[in-house]
């Protein structure tokens, strides 16, 4: 088991398979918000859902209303069961926030290249952990 630290955004607690992307992710748009597949042409994750996975990746990108894409998917039972960026942006950390969806940062080794996609990841984002299990 690997542990690194890292900075809280929105608190709460998951464990989950990592889904690991090096590519920026625009909620609005680049998600169906009704099952959580990715459906932005050309991104790495096409064709993958985020649903009930730990989504690790660099922040994201586009509109501000990406903020309620995330909590959107959350009504609809689609969102991650939490998120791990390089760096959170305001669109993603509000999102996140009001959608008690656990969001971490500023991890002590960038999460892109520390995480695989399939790894077991505990999000602890009350005391501000990261755990590959």
């Amino acid at each position: 088991m690997t542990r690194l630290k890292s900075h809280i955004v929105s608190r709460g607690c998951a464990e989950g398979e990592a889904l690991v992307t090096s590519q920026p992710i625009s909620f609005l748009g680049s998600v169906d918000m009704k099952t959580g597949v990715v459906i932005e042409k050309g991104h790495e994750l096409e064709g993958k859902s985020i649903k009930g996975k730990v989504l690790v990746f660099p922040g994201g990108k586009g509109s501000t209303v990406g903020s309620y894409a995330i909590y959107q998917l959350k009504k609809n039972g689609a969102a991650p069961s939490a998120m791990i960026t390089i760096k959170a942006e305001p669109i993603v950390a509000v999102g996140a926030i009001i959608s008690d969806i656990p969001l971490v940062d500023c991890v002590e080794k960038n999460p892109v290249y520390a995480i695989k996609t399939g790894d077991k990841v505990l999000v602890d984002a009350i005391v501000g952990r990261v755990e590959i299990l």
